[in-house]
């Protein structure tokens, strides 16, 4: 399996979230050469200066949806990170070009990395695949539960299976080796809104920055299997590198952490003496991710990851992101 040092990868999806930490860590394990390839729908470069300031990091707009944009970025790729997809909220409001990215995308990197002989290709699942879970942690071999989602929810999980089952089909008729990593709900540096739980994250710290109390739906116990980026990009690159081929495992923390931990941690980090307000939750707003944990063996026996930021560590490199990210941009507007 290709090794990270003095190999080339390239990143679909390397202007989001997860996909900048991969990128970060492709360039501090030695990496010869790691391309960025976004179309930039929903992410930017603002935040990818510090790893494009080096000369192996190159940016390439493109669109996954068409495969002849994927040829030339692949051509000497030792592996490919696919990262680039819609969430449920973008699936829901989009149906026809979620379905076209998740589906034909994915598709189109499987057949892009065949063609130019890249070894292997990570694909980023999700815990979606397992759709309305209950109340036991979620192993990799549980059923999808679909009956009670939403069908812009429905669509998205069966993408991502989809996804995986294409993975699996070019492994066995082409030889490309290929790994799922099914994600719970990321969180870290670069955070975005495109997902609720971030959403519910953002809106804390702003609201708490602002001198607000913050605002959480329903009661506070929905707990949730947050999971630090910077974990989870670690994972991607073990699994590049490992033996495993052909399988499909969660990549969470195993733990779930309440709404209102969260923001307790978030309130404790800005320095605040605020109390959080407690509203209705709108009809439904919890039907997707009232889960319990994920089970995280499988991942320490195929690949030897387990996580290593604690929720506390990852809220608080959080917060001072957000600071200072607030800090550059007051300068950037005072220069202006």
């Amino acid at each position: 399996m290709p090794n990270i040092a003095r190999n080339k990868f390239v990143i679909v999806g390397g202007a989001s979230l997860l996909g900048s930490h991969i990128a970060e860590q492709l360039l501090d394990g030695g990496a010869s050469e790691v391309v960025l390839f976004d179309n930039l729908s929903l992410g930017s470069t603002e935040h990818l200066d510090s790893m494009l300031a080096d000369q192996r990091c190159s940016f390439v707009r493109g669109d996954m949806i068409r495969l002849n944009e994927l040829m030339d970025p692949f051509e000497g790729a030792s592996g490919v990170f696919a990262v680039a997809g819609f969430l449920g909220a973008p699936m829901t409001a989009n149906p026809w070009m979620g379905l076209d990215v998740n589906v034909r995308g994915v598709q189109n990197v499987y057949e892009a990395a065949r063609v130019r002989g890249v070894k292997k290709v990570i694909f980023s699942s999700s815990v979606g695949v397992y759709g309305a879970t209950g109340n036991d942690p979620a192993s990799d071999e549980t059923p999808l539960r679909w009956q009670t989602l939403s069908p812009g929810v429905i669509l998205y999980c069966t993408s991502k299976i989809m996804g995986e089952a294409l993975g699996r089909a070019y492994k066995e008729k082409y030889g490309l080796d290929f790994l799922a990593l099914r994600y719970s709900s990321l969180y870290g540096e670069r955070q975005h809104k495109r997902a609720l739980d971030a959403t519910r994250l953002v809106q804390a710290y702003e609201q708490v920055r602002a001198g607000e109390r913050p605002v959480i739906e329903g009661d506070g116990s929905l707990g949730l299997d947050y999971i630090y980026v910077g974990d989870v990009a670690r994972a991607n690159l073990m699994a590049m590198e490992s033996s495993a081929s052909g399988e499909g495992f969660n990549i969470s923390s195993g733990t779930n952490t309440s709404l209102s931990r969260m923001i307790e941690l978030i309130i404790e980090e800005c320095g605040a003496n605020l109390e959080p307000e407690y509203r209705d939750a709108a009809a439904g707003a919890n039907q997707v991710s009232a889960r319990e944990g994920f089970a995280r063996d499988r991942a320490r026996e195929l690949i030897g990851w387990e996580p290593q930021v604690s929720i506390e560590q990852g809220v608080a490199r959080l917060v001072r992101w957000f600071d200072q990210s607030h800090a550059d941009a007051d300068k950037q507007a005072q220069a202006a």
